[in-house]
């Protein structure tokens, strides 16, 4: 299954438009389809005290994916996301935009949605690779999401 064209544009402007604090750092969703999503973090409204992207803003790139699959998968009516745990390694200095890519299996949707639909709630993880402008991996995430039914 696939989302249309539209459907799409409003998942990458509902993404980009979160919370102020992702306009403020300017996040951007790329591409979404469903189950999947690539997103950029841009360097310069980022950078820290010693000229590198700031460790914070590559946590927040590694975590919104989390809203992005949400919203291409599940249900925005009935279902809601929650981050259980989330934890990064940094690996080298990220001096240039940086990208994130996740992917979530049609099979693993419905494994989440089935799970969340029967007990309420269902957790479901994945790993991300921070990746620079070079394809140089600059950190690695472990992510932990629960999904809960409204109202459940």
């Amino acid at each position: 299954m696939t989302l249309s064209e539209t459907e799409k544009e409003q998942i990458k402007a509902a993404s980009d438009r979160t919370f102020p604090f992702v306009e403020r750092c300017g996040a951007r969703t790329l591409d979404v389809d469903r189950g999947y999503c690539r997103m950029m973090m841009p360097l310069a409204p980022n950078l820290n005290h010693v000229g590198i992207m700031y460790a914070g803003a590559l946590y927040t790139l590694a975590e919104l994916p989390g809203g992005v699959i949400y919203m291409s998968s599940f249900d925005v009516r009935r279902f809601y996301p929650i981050v259980k745990d989330m934890r990064i390694r940094f690996r080298r200095p990220a001096t240039t935009d940086i990208s994130v890519e996740v992917h979530l299996s049609e099979a693993e949707i419905q494994r989440i949605q089935a799970e969340t639909e029967t007990n309420g709630k269902c957790d479901f993880e994945w790993d991300t690779e921070l990746k620079d402008s070079h394809g140089e991996v600059v950190a690695l995430s472990h992510n932990i999401y629960q999904l809960r039914l409204i109202g459940g």
